[in-house]
């Protein structure tokens, strides 16, 4: 029986890379494998990090061996620790990688664990170059690169910008990023909307999760500003939590008198309410000015939305256009006019019937198989 490793963020801490390594870790122990997951003593320092809190309220995930042991900044620790996964031997040691401030860290652990020469090392990439780059993105990732034997990365975008940093041309492949299924279940629209308390005469668009400038809720705030709109019974939830200075926003929403249009739910959302969001809602909006793919692409198909997403990235490749939903280009025009077609064309029936269909493709065993394989390589 093969053991796996994950390295990685997870519980206490909170957002989308942990509920990714967990949701995996999940899939390999059901498939019938020994998983254990080492996650971080100290994540990021206060001061790099944009949010309330890295922690989560929630309770310990159901049947998986969490190990808090790895410091992000204590070269100490990463030798410790990559010595005490390597006499565990594992067959497999999985390594999540989505921004370059874990490259030291993330790769000193590889090479600690590789000198057992049995371990294979998969980067499990997400993110190789950042959505807001620093200086750091041109000198660390080429180390991380270096110290893992393959790839997986979670779109095509992200296949090239490995290939910026791996001179030695190793296995890696691409395997599309897998649905979020564990937010519980989709609710009657009416029920999540009292649940809410919200206008059950009214329909919502959803924008969800934390805000940053790249993912563009200042387009989606203009397009809601077009006078077409401002006749329709919609309003827009925006429910995550400020990531950068609100007030950008907030001076958006006054200028164009949009207060009674738009909902602010500006907290991080627990995974026991997110189901309230995407049951409540019409259409999910993902107006990103840059991207690579999206957990709320994939959560929202779990929950069989309709989506808006912009032309860049992987966005496209994930969201087939008047099937499932809408590719627009980025701006505000472009939104509205997706908007408008959806509810003056009676999108929502036929766009639902063909995202359950859609939503077959992102298994979880997918991911798996396709780890497994380049392993093997």
């Amino acid at each position: 029986m093969k053991k796996i490793i994950i390295l990685g963020t997870a519980y206490p801490y909170r957002g989308g890379i942990a509920a990714f390594n967990e949701r995996m870790a999940q899939q390999f122990i059901k498939e019938g494998y020994i998983v254990e997951i080492y996650t971080f003593t100290l994540q990021y320092p206060n001061f790099l990090f944009p949010g309330k809190t890295q922690y989560s309220n929630e309770s310990t995930p159901n049947a998986l061996k969490i190990f808090r042991k790895i410091n992000s900044v204590n070269p100490l620790n990463w030798l410790k620790t990559g010595k005490e996964i390597r006499k565990k031997n594992p067959d497999i040691v999985i390594i999540p990688y989505w921004m370059s401030f874990f490259a030291p860290c993330l790769g000193t652990l590889a090479k600690q664990i590789k000198k057992n020469k049995h371990t294979k090392i998969i980067g499990l990439v997400h993110n190789m170059i950042p959505h807001e780059p620093s200086l750091l993105d041109k000198l660390f990732p080429k180390y991380y690169v270096k110290n893992v034997d393959s790839f997986v990365s979670l779109s095509e975008s992200v296949l090239t910008d490995i290939n910026i940093f791996d001179k030695k041309n190793k296995p890696k492949t691409f395997s599309p990023h897998p649905i979020y299924d564990h937010y519980g279940k989709l609710l009657p629209k009416n029920e999540a909307k009292k649940l809410l308390n919200l206008d059950e005469n009214t329909n919502y668009l959803l924008f969800f999760g934390f805000i940053r400038a790249y993912k563009g809720l200042d387009l989606l705030i203009e397009a809601l500003a077009d006078e077409r709109i401002k006749q329709l019974p919609i309003k827009l939830l925006v429910a995550g939590e400020f990531y950068e200075d609100a007030q950008t926003y907030l001076e958006i929403i006054k200028r164009n008198n949009l207060d009674a249009k738009i909902l602010l739910f500006n907290d991080f959302i627990p995974d026991s309410k997110v189901n309230l969001f995407f049951s409540a809602c019409d259409l999910v909006a993902q107006p990103y000015k840059t991207a690579t793919q999206s957990g709320v692409t994939q959560i929202t198909y779990h929950f069989e939305k309709p989506m808006i997403v912009t032309n860049v990235g992987g966005l496209a490749e994930i969201v087939p256009h008047g099937k499932c939903g809408y590719v627009v280009q980025t701006n505000p025009t472009a939104i509205a006019d997706a908007i408008c077609d959806f509810y003056d064309n009676n999108q929502e029936s036929s766009f639902i019937e063909n995202c359950k269909k859609e939503k077959e493709k992102y298994d979880w065993k997918k991911m798996t198989e396709t780890l497994l394989k380049i392993a093997n390589q």
